[in-house]
């Protein structure tokens, strides 16, 4: 196909889409989301062309969905399935506080001449669902099949298999998120055959303690199948530990007896889903910052690599620098091969791209292409050209002096506090004085921000300028609103707890100079 084709086809899908996108509402999310998924015979528009216009409906079926909850008030079934009338277990796994929702195993079947990601194995199985929960679940399942395996029917039987981890999130209209980890590899056996892939759906966030899990899963399919359903089912039966805490599972393997598996959650929670090694493996110090200004101003980023797992760790590991904001857009850590037309969003995002569909990418303009893969000529193929000028100089020089002086071998959690506390350490001084100038009137009355009058009390110009963009992005817009409505009195969290220790010793620095 022709260049000057495949741009036609972009121009006009982009129009369907821009006209879909702008239904989102300010504030909700579609990420790494729940969509349809074809064979190549439904692409009767043209394959890629066919993949937008299933992206595009998503939203409004999505929105049906929600309607169809709205109207059909049937009582929600029990979430375990296993023991469906403990009461108990089902607040438990609403608060949030089970491991997981469900393992899946997902097989390549072939089709024809192709191969087609199909669930292979589900636990715990979800029978008595209401109408409504079924349909959600359906939309998941094809999800997840999508993003296991996001290069579509392209594989043939392989021999060898470099297993990878990665992980991805489904984001609901509500805003809430549940993740997927998932882990891909060659299953036993003689003679070339596909890989399969397991995936675990939880609402919790902790990448290492589900990679150990899955240490534990692919030792037992080794075995056979029927030896992951007890663990799993020991797993789902124990509570999540608290911070720094270590939970026990038992389990029998045979010949090897019963064994005990520990896993411990990380001490610093709100990083547990981040290792900033790969991060910054990828990335010299200088060129983190360059992605970290453009995201700061909500920017559309793409990364590019080759492995699935570079690219999750990657992006998960840029929105945690921008703590305590939150990234509102579009986030899909790995873009599915069929859904690549999302490079043309009018508006702001975060995608993982494999090497693969570069060209697909690189015709765009207004964003960031960061190469994360070894073998690249240079780290940002396609870039705006200020990135190096979007935050304040003194600011920058800071941050990087932080993150020279970390240690030279550092472990998981070492790295991490090194790196968060520096980038924590940015928005402490250029947007920590915040809570001034949220004005409040009588008790109970929601707080209003004077905008002007906050940026203005900044003294250092650079820093102000900065500042006057960056309240106009969507993530410090939502979280000056949660401000607004909390009660008066003292704030609590990391962010906080940071910006007293700054105002402190501010004041004991002045005192010394008088």
């Amino acid at each position: 196909m022709s260049e000057a084709v495949t741009r036609r086809r972009k121009k006009t899908g982009l129009t369907n889409f821009k006209s879909r996108w702008s239904e989102q509402p300010k504030g909700h999310l579609i990420s790494d989301v729940a969509v349809q998924h074809s064979s190549p015979a439904d692409e009767d528009d043209g394959g890629r062309q066919g993949a937008l216009k299933r992206f595009s409906a998503m939203w409004s079926s999505f929105r049906r969905g929600k309607r169809d909850k709205a109207r059909d008030p049937e009582p929600t079934e029990p979430l375990d399935a296993v023991v469906p009338d403990d009461a108990s277990r089902q607040h438990r796994y609403a608060s949030g506080q089970y491991f997981f929702e469900y393992l899946v195993v997902v097989s390549l079947k072939k089709v024809g001449s192709t191969y087609e990601p199909q669930i292979s194995y589900q636990f715990p199985k979800r029978d008595g669902m209401a109408r409504f929960q079924k349909e959600e679940e359906e939309k998941t399942l094809k999800a997840i099949t999508l993003f296991c395996f996001p290069e579509g029917i392209n594989w043939a039987p392989l021999t060898e298999y470099h297993s990878e981890t990665f992980s991805f999130v489904l984001t609901e209209i509500d805003g809430s998120r549940r993740n997927g980890y998932c882990r891909r590899l060659l299953p036993g056996g003689k003679g070339a055959r596909p890989p399969e892939a397991y995936c675990i759906i939880s609402s919790l966030a902790c990448f290492g303690l589900f990679s150990k899990i899955f240490d534990e899963v692919e030792k037992r399919r080794q075995i056979s199948m029927a030896m992951i359903y007890p663990f799993m089912q020991k797993l789902r039966e124990a509570p999540f530990p608290a911070p720094g805490n270590t939970v026990e599972i038992k389990s029998f393997i045979p010949e090897s007896g019963t064994e005990i598996i520990r896993l411990t959650r990380p001490l610093d929670s709100w990083l547990e889903h981040v290792n900033f090694a790969t991060l910054f493996g990828c990335l010299t110090d200088e060129e983190v910052l360059l992605v970290f200004a453009a995201a700061v101003l909500e920017r559309r980023i793409v990364f590019i690599a080759d492995e699935l797992g570079t690219l999750s760790q990657v992006i998960h590991a840029v929105t945690a620098l921008l703590y305590p904001f939150t990234w509102q857009h579009t986030f899909i850590s790995i873009v599915p091969e069929i859904l690549i037309d999302v490079v043309m969003a009018p508006t702001p995002y975060l995608l993982g791209v494999q090497k693969r569909l570069l060209d697909l990418v690189t015709d765009q303009s207004d964003l960031l292409v960061v190469d994360l893969s070894e073998s690249k000529e240079e780290t940002f193929i396609v870039s705006i050209g200020d990135e190096s000028s979007i935050l304040p100089p003194k600011l920058q020089t800071e941050i990087l002096e932080v993150l020279k002086n970390r240690p030279k071998s550092p472990s998981v959690e070492e790295l991490n506090r090194v790196v968060s506390e520096a980038f924590l350490h940015f928005f402490v001084k250029t947007v920590g004085h915040y809570a001034s100038y949220v004005k409040r009137g009588r008790a109970g009355e929601q707080g209003v921000f004077e905008k002007r009058s906050f940026y203005k009390a900044i003294e250092s110009k650079t820093t102000r300028h900065f500042v006057k963009k960056f309240i106009q992005t969507q993530m410090f817009d939502l979280f000056i609103q949660d401000v607004e409505q909390q009660q008066a009195g003292p704030q609590q969290g990391i962010f906080h707890k940071k910006i007293l220790e700054y105002q402190e010793k501010k004041k004991r620095d002045k005192t010394k100079k008088h």
